[in-house]
């Protein structure tokens, strides 16, 4: 098995975290991580943002050359519009890592979190601590970096168990969205 970089994105309208590791197996082993801020424009010139996030997803990806992506499947919060621009956020991202011919794997931060502390519940100083001792870092990620290197030792280890059972030819029907039901996520 060869090494796989894998970038994770976690997807947001002021700070979007990315995160880059290759996992080699079992090994994983940290290659860069940071945030993409979009102060720049007011938060009124949504196009402006956006543009920010798309141009700065692709710099990363020239950058550090991953083979796949791993992003955040938003879920609807408490304030609608909230969501919705999140959500925007998100498909510019998508649309950068599309761009770049990424094979993009989708998570649910309570996947990622059970991936990496091992409840879905996590708090954000958990995930963090976690994410360095896995990543082996001398201090702490900042937390969009921590969620994002998350999501990339998510897929690190639910990709390869997917390749695992594609190799063995056993029919695989994954789900890549979430799915809703009477407005609650499955």
């Amino acid at each position: 098995m060869t090494a796989r970089r894998i970038l994770g994105i976690d997807p947001g309208l002021v700070i979007t975290g990315f995160g880059v590791i290759e996992a080699d197996g079992p090994a994983l082993n940290y290659v860069a991580s940071g945030t993409i801020r979009t102060a720049g424009p007011q938060l009124g010139e949504l196009p402006a943002r956006l543009k920010l996030i798309f141009d700065g997803v692709r710099e990363v990806t020239r950058r550090y050359q991953p083979s796949c992506a791993a992003i955040e499947i938003v879920f609807v919060n408490v304030n609608p519009q909230s969501t919705l621009l999140l959500g925007q956020a998100r498909g510019a991202a998508v649309t950068a890592l599309v761009c770049d011919a990424l094979p993009v794997s989708e998570y649910t931060p309570l996947q990622m979190k059970k991936a990496i502390v091992g409840h879905g519940h996590a708090r954000k100083d958990q995930v963090q601590e976690m994410v360095r001792r896995l990543l082996r870092l001398p201090g702490l990620p900042g937390k969009d970096a921590a969620d994002a290197l998350g999501l990339a030792i998510c897929h690190a280890h639910a990709g390869a168990s997917l390749e695992v059972l594609a190799r063995s030819g056993t029919p695989l029907a994954r789900r890549t969205q979430g799915a809703y039901r009477g407005g609650r996520a499955l």
